[in-house]
């Protein structure tokens, strides 16, 4: 009796275990890409409003190759490099911080809870006004939009660590700086790589505002300027070189996470 119930419930969730071929997503893309070329090729919908594929690709290559398009990616890279650095590591000291200690969690939580709502985009005249139009500004706005994913996470992280492995390494006689490298920080990785994760689509939103608001190169500026222009070809090689440039940065994210945290499946 108890062997059939057993079996019945294991197969009621199997479907949640099955595991899906690679090709089923690569065939899905294929097709998509495959409609889009047909749409636009039959003008279903006009080059204006919808450049085919094909289309993009041959204004990509040209972009390519009159180093219009690396420059600009270069210049995003660096941005979106300096800005997620600085702001999760601010982000998961932070965190370490106001998870372990109860003063900096009574002082620090209502401040942090009560900017994360505004939105970071709303920040960004502000920062320039403070900063000017360079460099800083916008690493500043990408660093703050990193920070607040970052920080929540990762002191939600420590706050969910097993009491009971606490007490254990407390028992043993273990300081306080050894608590944390050993036990804490590495119980709170999975939660902190969550937050990682949530901030990489944040960063890559507020680096193409800040380079639409004040920047003369970047992927962001390509995609403003060749908009004024309704030159809508060049400005989806824009929109695709974002696209590659999420996927790379969030495949990157998940590599180190399996790196690091090497007892997670």
């Amino acid at each position: 009796m108890a062997t059939t119930f057993r079996r019945e419930i294991k197969n009621k969730f199997a479907f949640m275990e099955k595991e899906i071929p690679a090709w089923v997503s690569v065939s899905g893309m294929i097709v998509l890409v495959v409609s889009w070329e047909m749409i636009c090729r039959l003008g279903v919908v006009s080059e204006l409003y919808l450049p085919s594929p094909a289309s993009i690709l041959k204004a990509s290559w040209m972009m390519l190759a009159n180093g219009e398009l690396v420059g600009s990616a270069k210049a995003s890279l660096y941005r979106i490099g300096m800005g997620f650095s600085i702001g999760s590591s601010a982000g998961i000291l932070i965190g370490l911080i106001l998870g372990f200690s109860k003063i900096a969690e009574a002082l620090g939580n209502p401040l942090i809870y009560s900017i994360y709502p505004i939105p970071k985009i709303a920040l960004l005249p502000l920062i320039i006004l403070w900063l000017g139009i360079g460099e800083i500004s916008k690493v500043t706005i990408i660093s703050l939009g990193v920070f607040f994913p970052v920080v929540i996470n990762t002191y939600s992280g420590v706050k969910h660590v097993d009491k009971s492995l606490i007490k254990v390494a407390i028992s043993f006689g273990s300081t306080r700086f050894s608590l944390i490298r050993k036990v804490i920080l590495p119980g709170a990785l999975p939660m902190i790589f969550t937050g990682l994760k949530l901030a990489a689509g944040t960063s890559l939103l507020l680096l193409v505002a800040a380079e639409m608001i004040a920047a003369k190169e970047g992927i962001g500026s390509i995609i403003l300027h060749y908009g004024d222009l309704m030159l809508t070809t060049k400005l989806m090689v824009g929109v695709l070189a974002l696209s590659v440039l999420g996927v790379l940065f969030t495949n990157l994210i998940g590599w180190i996470e399996k790196l690091v945290i090497r007892w997670k499946k």
